[in-house]
C-alpha cells in the first residue's frame, strides 16, 4: 500500500505533536474500544526476530496507582539528592508524573525468553528484544496522541515496587509505567522545554557523514557562526 499525501502529512502532524504529559490530566474516563485501539497498535511494532516481547498490564484501580505512587515519590526523593543544590532546587519544582491524576496506567514488560533461547537477530546483540519493546512504547504514545490522549512515561520509579504491587514474575524485565488520560491541552513544546531545564539540539548537529568525525558540514558553519 502506498501511501498517499494527506497520511503523510497526518502522520507527521501527530509526530510533531507528541507531548511527555504529566500536569494537564482529566478525570475523563478512556472508553475500552479506545484504549484497545492504542495497545493493538503498540503490539504492531517491529519486533527482532518477530519475537513480539512485550506485555501490557493495564492499571484502573486507584489503590493499585497509589502504591505506585508511593514508590515514585521515594524514588524522586532519591533522585533529587543527585542534582546540585541549584539543579535540586528547579528538579523538585517539577511535576514529573500523573499516577493519580491520570484515569490508568499501562506498565510494559518484556520478557526475554519468549520465543526460546536462540532468536534471529538477538544472537549478536542480546538486548534487541529491549529496544523492540521500546518501540511497542513508541508506537503507543503516537496512537495515544492520535486519539487526543495524553500520556506520560514515568522513569523515576523502582522496578521493584512495580514487580512487588503488580505481581510481575521477577524474570520478566519491567520496561516502563505510562500514564495516559485526556488532557486540558497540550503545549506547543516539551514542559521540560518550556521551564528551561533543557533546550532541544539542532538535528542538524545530530547528523553524521560517512563516518563520526563527518558532520554536517552546515551544521558545523551554524554552530560556528552561533546561530
Amino acid at each position: 500500500m502506498k501511501i498517499d499525501k494527506a497520511t503523510r502529512d497526518a502522520f507527521y502532524q501527530v509526530l510533531y505533536a507528541r507531548r511527555d504529559v504529566r500536569s494537564e490530566f482529566l478525570a475523563t474516563p478512556i472508553e475500552d474500544d479506545v484504549i484497545q485501539r492504542i495497545l493493538n497498535a503498540a503490539h504492531h511494532a517491529p519486533s527482532v526476530g518477530f519475537m513480539q516481547p512485550w506485555d501490557f498490564i493495564v492499571i484502573k484501580n486507584e489503590q493499585t496507582r497509589a502504591k505506585i505512587k508511593a514508590g515514585f515519590e521515594q524514588a524522586n526523593a532519591e533522585s533529587a539528592e543527585m542534582f546540585d543544590e541549584q539543579r535540586k532546587s528547579q528538579y523538585q519544582k517539577l511535576k514529573l508524573e500523573g499516577i493519580l491524576d491520570a484515569p490508568l496506567g499501562i506498565c510494559v514488560t518484556c520478557d526475554r525468553s519468549r520465543t526460546g533461547d536462540v532468536v534471529l537477530g538477538k544472537t549478536i546483540k542480546p538486548e534487541m528484544d529491549l529496544y523492540s519493546t521500546v518501540c511497542a512504547v513508541q508506537n503507543m504514545w503516537l496512537a495515544a496522541r492520535a486519539e487526543n490522549l495524553g500520556l506520560g512515561w514515568v522513569s523515576i520509579l523502582h522496578d521493584e515496587v512495580l514487580h512487588d504491587v503488580l505481581a510481575i514474575p521477577n524474570d520478566i524485565q519491567i520496561i516502563g509505567y505510562m500514564c495516559i488520560g485526556y488532557v486540558s491541552e497540550f503545549h506547543d513544546k516539551p514542559e521540560l522545554e518550556r521551564k528551561a531545564w533543557q533546550s532541544r539540539r539542532d538535528v542538524k548537529q545530530a547528523i553524521h557523514t560517512e563516518t563520526w568525525s563527518g558532520k554536517n558540514e552546515q551544521a558545523q558553519s551554524s554552530v560556528k557562526s552561533g546561530e
